[in-house]
């Protein structure tokens, strides 16, 4: 089994602001292995860049962490990657050991590396303070190693770069001085939120391809923040797939997608297009729209855009986690807790008992 390096369980971050409360993450379960990609999917506000920022936390006011474990492992803990002795609640710890694990055992490259990097500092300063910060050496070593990072990275003449601030640099240069930043100290896991946006399509693949290469140098494991299907099927071994601060389906990213589980897994495969496709099917964009952030439904979240709800059952019950259609996945459905005894196939198996008794009495009466 490979060892755990990230152990999600129920966290829930909710910001109080004055119209009520909006729960951007709301009990979200999730694993990661040493040296594996986990690719986070959804659409825009489901609460993906929230979940990667609770881990660190990271949030900003009002946001506030209200439940859950953010579990990381702090030092050798024994052979057993189950094991949980050693590892540390980020979501209780003080801000010393906080401070040991951000950038030297968990880093984050930030959607916005424009907005992320101070102007009034060089890049040299930055990526080097890190390195001072969490290795304890000089600053002519810090600006050695800085040096080594930004050419690792494939900057062209990383030592007149070193020099240079933010606002010098093209956006694919300064996605790739963040990369270095968050690899200066080697860490366990990479959490790269939306690591090519506004890049065009040649700068996005080079930069996936950086990625890949590094996580196979370093031997990281890489929680991949991205709403884009095609880069999750590309990097990723496993994904998770989030709908309104929940994640409704989870497991092997072929298994996922070659048959997804969850209506709304279904749904957003459906409106991606597909190359080579013989037919002409036009593309069919998920239905309806993201629920207001204070009119969020009862019971399952996603069933007023459901094209399987189930009136009575769907927008009353809260769907609990149960096995997929494949073994090592997880769905939040109803559909699934039929098969899998929960409510839905007691009531089923009692319309059935009934149904049958009705054939047998009509039959006797025939008779």
């Amino acid at each position: 089994m490979t060892e755990t390096v990230l152990r999600v369980r129920g966290l829930r971050t909710h910001f109080a602001l004055d119209d009520g409360v909006l729960r951007a993450v709301d009990g979200v379960d999730l694993e990661i292995g040493r040296g594996e990609t986990l690719a986070v999917v959804g659409e825009s506000g489901c609460g993906k860049s929230v979940m990667a920022r609770s881990i660190l936390r990271l949030v900003d006011r009002p946001g506030r962490i209200v439940g859950g474990e953010v579990l990381v492992r702090r030092g050798d803990a024994g052979d057993d990657p189950r094991d949980e002795v050693g590892m540390v609640d980020l979501v209780s710890a003080d801000q010393r050991t906080l401070r040991s694990v951000r950038g030297r055992r968990i880093a984050m490259i930030f959607q916005e590396p424009m907005t992320s990097m101070s102007p009034m500092h060089t890049l040299g300063n930055q990526i080097g303070e890190a390195i001072r910060l969490h290795e304890g050496v000089s600053k002519a070593e810090a600006r050695k190693r800085t040096i080594e990072l930004l050419g690792r990275v494939d900057i062209p003449d990383p030592r007149r770069r070193v020099d240079e601030y933010p606002f010098q640099m093209s956006g694919g240069m300064l996605q790739r001085a963040m990369i270095a930043m968050a690899l200066s100290c080697n860490p366990e896991l990479l959490i790269a939120d939306e690591p090519t946006t506004a890049l065009d399509v040649t700068t996005q693949a080079r930069i996936l391809e950086l990625l890949q290469s590094l996580q196979q140098d370093f031997g990281m494991a890489i929680m991949l923040i991205t709403h884009d299907l095609g880069v999750a099927a590309q990097v990723a071994d496993r994904v998770a797939v989030m709908y309104l601060g929940t994640v409704v389906e989870r497991g092997d990213v072929g298994s996922v997608f070659r048959s997804p589980g969850h209506p709304y897994t279904k749904a957003l495969l459906r409106s991606i297009p597909r190359l080579g496709s013989r037919s002409r099917e036009r593309l069919r964009p998920v239905r309806g729209m993201v629920p207001h952030v204070f009119q969020r439904p009862s019971g399952c979240p996603f069933h007023p855009r459901c094209d399987e709800f189930q009136a009575g059952r769907c927008d009353v019950t809260v769907p609990q986690p149960v096995p997929g259609p494949e073994p090592g996945r997880e769905v939040r459905c109803l559909l699934y807790e039929d098969d899998h005894g929960g409510p839905g196939a007691t009531e089923r198996a009692s319309e059935d008992a009934h149904e049958e008794a009705h054939k047998e009495a009509h039959k006797e009466a025939e008779a």
